[in-house]
């Protein structure tokens, strides 16, 4: 009776088995899907340089994130597409994307124009993932508040301020602006404005140039007539340069400041010391070179295990801090996140710690820091803060 018994119990227990691995069960448990997460950055062009820091800073933390056992268990899959800094390519490229029901978010755009064309085609609404970190302080991008974009930097128009105090504390009034003639500089324009406005100032010249051109002859003219103190740039790397350069060669002596989306190594490569020494940037994260901070260290670590021996920069630090702010997300929306879960995920992100820097996000804010510091090109070609 026992043997019988015993034989009942093993040939239960197989068919309990074979039903499991019929069912994918234990024996073939289904792979977690990926979380796809897509970043449209400029590769090319004249933004190529900073393009390649922003999807490095990203890449860092998605890499150590996979490596260590991925969020809830599921890898993430960083999918990067050039738009070359280009309206229509960032357009195209975002809309075949959000086509792919496996995207879940959208990160680290650049450009205000770029960005602002998303919302008034209403690509981000109908996709419904959420954009974090772009790479951009464009105040159309701020107000009026949409919901599906998660700033970590602070906003042009704090840049701005921020450098016409330190010009106006060192007793500076007569102040120009330089700027991108498309809604990047446009946005910078409104901030200066704004700001001299505020200390009952009025500028005493502006110039453009043209976007995706480094030709700032005419600016240079312009500008050098007006007999400027300062000159506040609202322009990327090649066009600060090339009017650093050209403005110092025509005899330029105003205190020049750029916003803070310049690379000053870049600078000093395509213009050279002497014409970028004393050049302000402002910044929107904390300084990078240092290690006074836990996410600074755990940034410069990454750096050197997985960033393929490039340089710390401001800008992939910048780009490292939203990607701990989107894994973040994630991994507060649960297991298989939807784009629905993820926004909400972020939005209940309030007074969060990345290591020593914190972002505020609600359901009614969107912009996750304000903090901003003015650097200067030292004698070295490094930043001094």
């Amino acid at each position: 009776m026992k043997t019988r018994s015993r034989r009942f119990l093993l040939a239960l227990q197989a068919a309990a088995s074979a039903l499991l691995v019929g069912l994918g069960g234990p024996a073939h448990a289904a792979p977690v899907p990926d979380l796809t997460v897509v970043q449209v950055a400029p590769l090319t062009g004249v933004l190529a340089s900073t393009g390649q820091q922003m999807v490095l800073g990203g890449k860092i933390y998605f890499d150590w994130v996979n490596a260590n056992g991925g969020v809830h268990g599921a890898k993430i899959k960083h999918t990067v597409l050039d738009d070359g800094y280009k309206v229509d390519e960032t357009v195209r490229l975002t809309r075949e994307a959000l086509v792919d029901p496996a995207v879940v978010a959208l990160f680290g755009f650049a450009g205000t124009a770029n960005v602002s064309k998303l919302l008034a085609d209403g690509i981000l609404d109908v996709g419904g993932a959420p954009l974090v970190a772009p790479y951009t302080g464009g105040e159309a991008l701020r107000s009026p508040f949409n919901p599906y974009i998660f700033h970590v930097r602070a906003g042009y128009m704090d840049e701005t301020e921020h450098m016409v105090h330190q010009a106006a504390t060192l007793g500076m009034t007569r102040i120009a602006v330089m700027y991108q003639n498309d809604a990047f500089g446009k946005a910078g324009l409104a901030g200066v404005e704004a700001a001299v406005a505020k200390r009952n100032l009025k500028l005493v010249g502006t110039a453009t140039y043209e976007r995706n051109t480094d030709e700032v002859g005419d600016a240079v003219k312009q500008l050098k007539l007006a007999e400027p103190q300062a000159i506040i740039m609202i322009s990327v790397n090649r066009s600060t340069a090339a009017f650093a350069k050209q403005y110092r060669a025509a005899g330029g002596g105003g205190q020049l400041y750029n916003i803070s989306v310049v690379d000053p190594a870049e600078l000093v490569k395509l213009a050279g010391l002497k014409a970028v020494h004393g050049l302000g940037i402002s910044q929107v994260v904390p300084f990078p070179f240092g290690a006074n901070k836990p996410v600074v260290r755990e940034y410069q670590a990454l750096m050197k295990k997985y960033g393929s021996d490039q340089p710390v920069s401001y800008t992939s630090f910048e780009e490292f801090l939203g990607a701990k702010v989107l894994v973040e997300g994630l991994r507060r929306a649960g297991p298989l996140p939807t784009r629905a879960k993820l926004v909400k995920a972020l939005e209940g992100m309030d007074n969060f710690d990345l290591g020593g820097t914190r972002v505020n996000y609600s359901q009614t804010n969107r912009i996750g820091s304000r903090f901003v510091e003015v650097t200067v090109i030292g004698v070295s070609g490094k930043l001094l803060r």
